[in-house]
């Protein structure tokens, strides 16, 4: 079956994004958008802004790309929270440069980001693990995250037992779920323009930590 999608497409008309109207630092240019994209949106419409792709090489060397949330940023890093084994947690073990992105459709802007991931500290994962709904800490304790499981019956069930387990404990946080930091060298901010022409600015950390400004053919 072929599924023609060649006539799918959309004229971008935002404003552009010029070299003099953006910050040295390239955090500040991040944090100025995502608060203009946070104006578009209320609580009410439930929409996670800060869902983001996160792009690492698995054990046979491939890609492998999944959204999780962004939960802190700040000119450290962007900090996002998963199960130590899973199949993220695993690969950034082993390779820790990542690749994580956001898409904004209504401020039609991209923005993309190659960095180098660690755990963050035990404490700063704690702290947030404690401000979690209980759901979601019981949920830590019941899945084994990208393992192999029999039935979605024998998933629910397990969530059965670690409530009544925790009905009267508190839920301390799982040894094998924390935080981690992307801490990034390369940030490349997105801007569609009509007829294609797309706005492409990056900046790339040099030795001296001082970030230079590129703009890139779109």
């Amino acid at each position: 079956m072929t599924v023609d999608l060649s006539n799918l497409r959309k004229n971008y008309t935002k404003n552009p994004l010029l070299e003099s109207q953006v910050p040295k630092k390239p955090f500040l240019l991040f944090d100025n958008w995502f608060q203009q994209e946070k104006s578009f949106h209320s609580e009410k419409d439930n929409e996670e802004i800060n869902a983001m792709s996160i792009s690492t090489i698995g054990k046979d060397g491939g890609p492998e790309t999944r959204i999780v949330l962004l939960k802190e940023y700040s000119e450290d890093g962007f900090i996002f929270y998963t199960n130590y084994y899973s199949f993220k947690g695993r690969a950034i073990q082993n390779i820790p440069k990542v690749c994580i992105s956001f898409y904004w459709k209504k401020m039609e802007r991209q923005i993309i980001i190659k960095g180098i991931t660690s755990k963050i500290k035990k404490k700063k994962s704690d702290e947030y693990f404690r401000n979690r709904p209980r759901g979601n800490q019981i949920g830590s304790w019941v899945s084994r995250q990208s393992l192999i499981i029999s039935s979605k019956e024998y998933l629910l069930k397990k969530y059965e037992k670690w409530k009544k387990f925790f009905q009267k404990r508190t839920i301390e946080r799982p040894f094998d779920w924390g935080g981690y930091i992307v801490k990034p060298y390369r940030m490349e901010f997105w801007q569609g323009q009509p007829n294609r022409l797309h706005d492409r600015l990056t900046y790339i950390l040099e030795k001296d930590k001082k970030w230079i400004l590129y703009r890139l053919s779109p």
